[in-house]
């Protein structure tokens, strides 16, 4: 058995200390908005936080969340009205929507860290997080308007 706090919820979960958090977070608590992309922490798609640290959920084994804290998609805010949430929105972001989950927790962990990021930060941050519809200007417009910044630099 193994306990760990998912969006501030206590959970313990019966499962291979191996196991990807992926597949529990999934799986196992069912919270479907982390996506699986690759199973190869190349895409981005199932990023969550782990202690506030951005991680790739698809190679995370389960052991390494024992006893932390990890938010999802989900966890960002109850009610969808992270800065970056509604920013994604008023801009409109997604177009097939896959990977805006793993795009917002990145965009997340950047801001807590530097809450007024440059455009090379941005990207540098983003770099891993692949979107196949390409809207990375716009996921760059979003993170600037979610920090307060305009759209373009």
């Amino acid at each position: 058995m193994i306990a760990l706090r998912v969006n501030g919820t206590e959970h313990t979960v019966d499962a291979d200390p191996d196991m990807p958090l992926l597949w529990v977070v999934r799986d196992l608590i069912g919270l479907t908005g982390t996506k699986y992309g690759c199973g190869e922490a190349l895409c981005g798609a199932c990023v969550v936080h782990l202690d506030g640290e951005a991680v790739r959920a698809c190679v995370t084994p389960i052991s390494k969340a024992a006893g932390r804290s990890v938010t999802t998609i989900e966890g960002l805010s109850k009610d969808g009205n992270h800065p970056l949430q509604k920013a994604w929105v008023e801009l409109g972001v997604p177009q097939c929507g896959y990977c805006q989950s793993g795009q917002i927790m990145s965009a997340a962990a950047l801001l807590a860290k530097k809450p007024k990021p440059t455009n090379a930060e941005i990207d540098t941050s983003l770099a891993g997080n692949i979107c196949r519809c390409g809207t990375y200007t716009r996921i760059r417009a979003a993170v600037r308007v979610a920090a307060g910044l305009p759209k373009e630099e």
